[in-house]
């Protein structure tokens, strides 16, 4: 039984979303309709996010939990669609099982590239509101930080409420779980592959893009001028096409 609360809707081929670690499966709430009209989609919230409480009695991996979720329902063949963290963990699924996977959407997607300066201050920055006690504030700097200028002031809310609610289960765990990183083996990942990079994005996110179309051999890299770290929020109907234009292609 999978320890992930999730949502499953429609019919058809199967396509799984994975939300940024400054949110949870609520961020995919633009896309549902339009993804549930045409195929069956899925979309759990990780561990410590959401409708799941951060908590395990033996270490654990997110990929782990997305792969055990997708055999519990019997999905055997499924395209992935990753928000940031969403995206790593979409990667360490298709490098665990590349027979699973048909397609990826990486949205800004992280891949193991070395911290950069600029991103290694935004993490110590949240660190030091988190541990002030201020959650809001941190709540708040995600927001600033990872929604472009397109962005609403309700979306903006909207994505601070939600890593609220992450921060707000994640310091109540007791004991705290042991989590562990999933491997990222680009060269066992051959599907047809869009990748996504925002001009608003920091520069960390960029470059990894950059380098994901860079290693993967069918993939499509897509530069988004107006967009942020989350374009899924920031233009929801023009990602909504991006995404559905590529899964129906």
């Amino acid at each position: 039984m999978t320890v992930l609360r999730y949502d499953d809707a429609g019919s058809g081929e199967a396509v799984l979303l994975l939300h940024s670690s400054a949110a949870d499966s609520r961020m995919w709430d633009p896309q549902w309709p339009a993804l549930t009209a045409r195929f069956r989609a899925i979309r759990p919230d990780l561990r410590g996010y959401g409708g799941t409480p951060w908590a395990a009695d033996r270490p654990y991996s997110d990929a782990g939990d997305v792969l055990a979720l997708l055999d519990g329902l019997g999905v055997r063949r499924v395209a992935v669609v990753g928000a940031s963290h969403g995206g790593r963990v979409a990667l360490e699924v298709a490098s665990a099982r590349p027979g699973l996977v048909s397609r990826l959407v990486l949205l800004a997607a992280p891949c193991g590239l070395p911290a950069t300066p600029e991103l290694e201050a935004f993490a110590a920055e949240e660190m030091r509101l988190v541990e002030a006690g201020d959650l809001a504030g941190a709540a708040e700097l995600n927001a600033r930080t990872w929604l472009g200028p397109d962005a609403t002031a309700r979306t903006r809310a909207f994505l601070a409420e939600m890593q609220h609610r992450a921060y707000t289960l994640q310091l109540a765990a007791d004991p705290e779980p042991e989590q562990l990183e999933g491997e990222i083996d680009l060269d066992r990942i051959t599907v047809p592959a869009l990748v996504v990079c925002g001009a608003h994005d920091l520069g960390y996110f960029r470059d990894s893009a950059r380098h994901l179309a860079a290693r993967l051999p069918r993939a499509t890299l897509v530069e988004l001028d107006w967009a942020g770290h989350l374009p899924s929020l920031e233009r929801p109907e023009e990602t909504t096409k991006l995404i559905t234009g590529f899964l129906s292609d």
